[in-house]
This record gives C-alpha cells, sequence and structure tokens, in this order.
C-alpha cells in the first residue's frame, strides 16, 4: 500500500440516534490530511461498524456488515465499536475478518489506536469493565447541515428485565448544563436549525447534580440560530406536566412526544420492572392532547415477553387501541443473554410473537392513518432536507409528519410555512407552501 495517500475510512452505524451521534464525534477525530472519508459502500482501507445489541436481529445486522464489507475489501480492516462490542467482544472478534473490538470506554481512543494502520491476527480487543465512575463524552451528529442529534445523558440505572443498555453503556450520567450549551453554541455556528436531543434515558438529565431537562431547555431555547429542539424519547414517568405545558407554549420545542411504553398491561409492566403502571402513559398523553391537540405521540411496544398469555396480549391491544396515539414502533419480544428475561417461566412461541406484532402493526398504521387525516388543512411549519428523492424534496413537520413537495433546491434547509393537503401513496403528505 502507498503510505503517502490518504487511508479511505468508513463509518457504518447501526441503531439509535445516540449511535449516529457518536459516530460522528469519533469520525471527526479522524484528521483529512491522513484520511479520507468514504460512505460505507464504497471500497474502504478502513471500516467502522457502531453496533447495536437491544434485539437479535441487530447483532444480526452487524455481522451481515462485516461479511458485506469484507468481500467488498477483503484487505481492509474492520474494526466494531459499540453496545455489541462491550457486551460480546469475543464474539464479534470471532468473525472472520474482524481486526479490532473496542468497548463502551474505548471507542473515543479509535483514530489513535488504529496508527499502526493494518489487518490484525488475532483480533486485538480493547474492553473494560463499566463502573460509577465512567465519564460522559459529549458528542453530536455534524453531517446533516440540517438536523443535529446531540447527547445530553447516556446509560441507564433501570435495569428493566429484558434490557441489555445498562450492561452495554454503564449507569445513567450526564455534564452540568453548561457542558450540552457549548455544544448546542457549536452546531448553531455551522448553520444547523433543529436539534434532536438524545441519550438512553434523556429524562434522567441532571438528576444527579440537581439539574433537569425542564432546566436544560430552558436555556437552550435562548441559543441564536437554532431554531427548532425535539426530545427524542422519554419514559413516560419522566416526562412532568412542566415539560408538557413548556412544548405547549414556546415553538422552538416541538409537539412531538415519544413514550415507550414497552408493556400494554400493568401485569407485564410489572413483569418487566417498568418504574409505572399504563395509567400513568394515559394521563400523559390526556394531558398533551388537552394541550397541544395535533402533537405527535408515539411509543415502543414490545409484545411477545415472557409471562404474556393471550388474555394479557388481548388486554394491552384494547388498552392501546383506546390510545391517541400517532405510530407504534412495534418489536416482537427478543432474548438478550444477560437480562433477568433469559430465565423468567412463560415463555412465547415465537409464531404467537410474529401473529401478534402483526396485529399490532396493522393498529399502529391505522392510527397513524388517522393521524395524518386530522391534519389535512392544518397549517405547520416544515424544516426541508438537502436530498432529492424521485423529483421531490421532503421534510418533517413540527409534529413528525413526513411532508413531500416538488423539489427546489432553495427550499434545502429551511423552514417553511405550508398547509398540508392530502396522504399520497409514499405515505407522506403533500403540501402547499403559503410563506
Amino acid at each position: 500500500m502507498n503510505t503517502l495517500r490518504r487511508k479511505k475510512i468508513a463509518f457504518h452505524t447501526l441503531g439509535c440516534k445516540l449511535n449516529f451521534a457518536e459516530t460522528s464525534t469519533i469520525s471527526s477525530t479522524f484528521p483529512e490530511n491522513t484520511y479520507e472519508k468514504v460512505t460505507a459502500g464504497q471500497k474502504a482501507d478502513i471500516y467502522v461498524i457502531n453496533t447495536c445489541s437491544v434485539t437479535e436481529a441487530a447483532d444480526k445486522k452487524c455481522r451481515q456488515a462485516i461479511r458485506k464489507f469484507r468481500n467488498l475489501s477483503p484487505e481492509a480492516m474492520i474494526v466494531a465499536i459499540g453496545c455489541y462490542s462491550q457486551l460480546r467482544p469475543q464474539e464479534i472478534a470471532a468473525i472472520p475478518g474482524v481486526d479490532m473490538v473496542l468497548g463502551t470506554n474505548e471507542r473515543f481512543g479509535l483514530a489513535e489506536m488504529i496508527k499502526n494502520y493494518g489487518k490484525r491476527s488475532p483480533c486485538e480487543i480493547h474492553s473494560s469493565h463499566l463502573s460509577e465512575s465512567d465519564p460522559f463524552i459529549p458528542a453530536f451528529s455534524a453531517g446533516d447541515r440540517t438536523r443535529s442529534f446531540l447527547k445530553v445523558q447516556d446509560g441507564c440505572d433501570y435495569g428493566c428485565a429484558y434490557c441489555t443498555i445498562p450492561l452495554a453503556r454503564g449507569s445513567s450520567r450526564s455534564p452540568g448544563i453548561d457542558t450540552i450549551l457549548e455544544e448546542a453554541s457549536v452546531i448553531a455556528e455551522k448553520g444547523i436549525k433543529e436539534i434532536i436531543l438524545t441519550g438512553v434515558n434523556i429524562g434522567d438529565f441532571g438528576r444527579k447534580n440537581g439539574q433537569s431537562l425542564y432546566n436544560l431547555l430552558c436555556e437552550l431555547v435562548k441559543i441564536n440560530g437554532i431554531e427548532r429542539y425535539r426530545i427524542s424519547s422519554i419514559e413516560p414517568n419522566l416526562l412532568t406536566d412542566e415539560l408538557i405545558e413548556m412544548t405547549a407554549d414556546n415553538p422552538k420545542i416541538l409537539p412531538h412526544f415519544h413514550l415507550p411504553l414497552q408493556g400494554g398491561s400493568d401485569k407485564i409492566l410489572a413483569l418487566m420492572g417498568r418504574r409505572y403502571k399504563r395509567d400513568v402513559f394515559s394521563k400523559k398523553i390526556q394531558k398533551i392532547r388537552s394541550l397541544i391537540p395535533l402533537a405527535g405521540i408515539g411509543s415502543d411496544i414490545l409484545t411477545g415477553f415472557p409471562g404474556e398469555n393471550d388474555e394479557d396480549f388481548e388486554d394491552a391491544y384494547n388498552f392501546l387501541s383506546d390510545q391517541p396515539l400517532s405510530y407504534m414502533h412495534v418489536f416482537p419480544y427478543s432474548e438478550r443473554p444477560g437480562t433477568r428475561a433469559v430465565k423468567m417461566e412463560g415463555k412465547v412461541n415465537h409464531h404467537v410473537k410474529e401473529l401478534r406484532s402483526k396485529r399490532l402493526h396493522v393498529l399502529s398504521e391505522k392510527k397513524h392513518d388517522i393521524f395524518l387525516k386530522n391534519n389535512i388543512g392544518h397549517n405547520e411549519n416544515v424544516l426541508f432536507e438537502s436530498v432529492k428523492n424521485k423529483g421531490m424534496i421532503t421534510g418533517f413537520t413540527g409534529n413528525y409528519i413526513r411532508v413531500e413537495y416538488p423539489w427546489d433546491q432553495s427550499f434545502a434547509g429551511k423552514i417553511k410555512k405550508i398547509r398540508m393537503k392530502n396522504i399520497e401513496v409514499s405515505g407522506r403528505m403533500s403540501v402547499e407552501i403559503i410563506s
């Protein structure tokens, strides 16, 4: 290899918005005079895979990506980082083609670790045990001039029976508000209009240092240049009335709430180890709808958890049918090594889980269709993206409806006032421009 030329490096991210923020920050540590960043679909000298391990399907996607990159560029160095790497480093290291595996605390030092470029045999593993003293490492995405994912919190203290996140990311931690404001100011200087607040459990922000997510938002809205803030996901029991009221009163905070319910019956919520009953969830939705009738409200639903019988599922289905949700993300329960749920009785047959998932997916589609119809004729602000897709430019409303309009380059990265017209075959809303 000609060592004088820049090495081509590609980053491939799996999983949540938090992973995208961290990939972007890790990518920024590679100097441009030494590395040329290319897309993951191109031949490269180095492939970095930021993994997810929330389900078995996520693990499978990582293994598929490794095989894809190995076939695309056999001599390339392949590095795995992220949650899967922290949880089962030996398993990833055993996959042919993988040269280095970095744990949660090691991945931000990747650029320094691979200065001595080259294939490794055997694969190198750099992974330490997580502890209460693990630092919070700031991160935000910067590749998209439309919006940025800003990490405000990491880790989780909840220990839900099905979840590996505390094992993969450690205990809940967040920096002081000043640190987040500094990061947000840098994002504003890049001309980015929208910030999406991300984390593992962002409603827990500031709990250990006497601050709160509400306090943070009160300061963030003062930053010039950022016109929209979106909360990526928040636990139902941590969504306070003051956060809902602030969203209703401040146009900078977008009327979009994603509340991960997970279990639709109180029995299953208790088995999962969730910290609330379902009436907490329904009361939060009622509060939102009373103040912001057209708010976008989504949820995560896990079906087929151990102990969920037919009666429990019907109970959950009927409860969800009654909730004025905009959409649901539905997942069949996936057994995760190291979690309490692995040892629980009452395992649900795979076929039964799939049937339940399909029914909930259909319910979600019906709810989303109703939500879109309720928005027809409504005026909203849309932040248009910079990608041309089949002759159209697209973007999201504040309440998280994707809309489309005939391509106009001048709209890219701009906020436009629109009126929603029709639901298109694509599932998007066509709009007319008001201003």
